[in-house]
């Protein structure tokens, strides 16, 4: 069966390092830290007091009063996000087939906020049931999906997908294959999460997921570093616009790379655990490879899950070091979560964009905040530590693992023509 090509032609960008695409791409090249104390809510009686948060964010700036009451804060970031790949894509309504336009959304919570705020309310009230009717609909997770395709008129394939950290990577592996099987022109993907409330920093900390190095939160995210103790929690939205060549060609649009290849697999060991030989993140990289078509020694560039925990970092290099064997000191590899925290569900489109710009630019983003090597990693690896470096990478892969052992790989190359 002949598959078609499918194009990157559109980016949109809300997250803690910038509201929009060019100034999160900027401050991941400076190596900037999106980490502060939190600014929701008091947390200073929780075990971690810091997180990565949206920042200078007012839903007022976006929407008027009535629409902002029925949206959750995931929702207004997935509009948010969207309203600017859609600009940047150059699409007009008016002249494409929207009944072959899609929406395809990641998140691996949703509506938290809405949840909390509703349930807190009935508790502290008189036990007269007195939710409010927009309680569902605020905080189902396939609502994101909905309000896009209900702005935009798309009509085609419309759903969402939840994968916790790795749901917005199979949204785009999802798009990816409506895509090139045919059934759609283009498909507006990616993901958004808002979990920074007291439910989200709570429940993770009683997981003991978190670093709780709060005397310093800009140097807490340490993915590969000896003292790594825990990833640190963010929030806000990726989107992409994959598009088929065809129709990006005959439309005249700016396209920033190719999509080639995905994989996706399950560890099938714990529910938040990583396989102790990384043998999941071994599969899904094995996986995307041969869907690309292309060999290890094709890959220049590898933006990993990295999540600064003792035991994912470790299983992911094992993976790596299995699958790209001694091309491995060919490679660049970084996490960016070293500088955006843990986005979750909305984690794979934010580092698929780093991903993207990378691959066309020539840059890699850094690994920010390594102090000290550790003694289970090679130093040979170049996990580009601390400084953005400049390279000609012709794919890079995207890797993004979820507890429930979830695993989604995704690759991109140069552009071509």
């Amino acid at each position: 069966m002949h598959l078609k090509r499918v194009v990157v032609t559109g980016l949109g960008a809300l997250t803690p390092l910038g509201n929009n695409t060019k100034e999160y791409w900027d401050n991941l090249i400076k190596g900037v830290s999106g980490a502060d104390t939190i600014t929701r809510f008091d947390a200073s009686k929780f075990k971690t007091h810091f997180a990565c948060e949206v920042k200078n964010y007012d839903p007022m700036d976006h929407f008027d009063r009535k629409e902002a009451r029925k949206l959750d804060p995931f929702a207004q970031y997935a509009l948010i996000a969207c309203d600017e790949v859609y600009k940047d894509s150059g699409i007009e309504s008016d002249k494409i087939n929207l009944a072959r336009a899609g929406v395809i959304w990641g998140s691996g919570i949703g509506g938290l906020r809405t949840f909390q705020d509703e349930v807190e309310a009935f508790i502290n009230g008189d036990g007269t049931p007195r939710y409010s009717p927009f309680f569902i609909p605020k905080m189902i997770l396939d609502i994101a999906a909905g309000h896009i395709s209900i702005k935009y008129g798309f009509r085609g394939p419309n759903f969402s997908t939840v994968s916790a950290c790795a749901s917005s990577t199979h949204a785009l592996i999802d798009s990816f294959n409506y895509i090139r099987l045919g059934k759609a022109d283009l498909i507006i993907s990616g993901g958004s999460e808002a979990a920074v409330i007291e439910a989200g920093v709570g429940g993770f900390n009683a997981s003991r997921a978190l670093s709780e190095r709060n005397d310093s939160p800009q140097t807490a995210s340490r993915p590969f570093d000896l003292d790594r103790n825990g990833f640190v929690l963010g929030e806000g939205s990726g989107a992409l616009m994959l598009e088929e060549y065809e129709h990006a060609i005959n439309r005249g649009a700016n396209i920033y790379t190719e999509m080639i290849g995905s994989g996706v697999s399950a560890d099938a060991h714990h529910i938040t655990a990583p396989h102790p030989e990384g043998l999941g993140a071994t599969e899904v990289m094995k996986y995307a490879l041969e869907d690309a078509q292309i060999s290890p020694e094709d890959i220049d560039y590898i933006n990993v899950h990295g999540t600064s925990t003792p035991l994912g970092d470790i299983s992911e290099v094992q993976a790596i070091t299995k699958i790209f064997g001694e091309h491995i000191y060919n490679l660049n590899i970084s996490s960016t979560k070293s500088m955006t925290g843990h986005l979750l569900g909305a984690a794979g489109a934010i580092e698929a964009i780093a991903t993207v710009l990378a691959v066309k630019e020539g840059v890699v983003p850094p690994t920010i905040n390594h102090f000290t090597d550790d003694p289970e990693f090679d130093p040979k690896i170049n996990f580009t530590f601390n400084e953005t470096q400049t390279r000609e990478i012709r794919a890079g892969m995207s890797n993004t693992f979820g507890f429930g052992g979830h695993n989604a790989s995704v690759i991109f190359k140069k552009f071509e023509g």
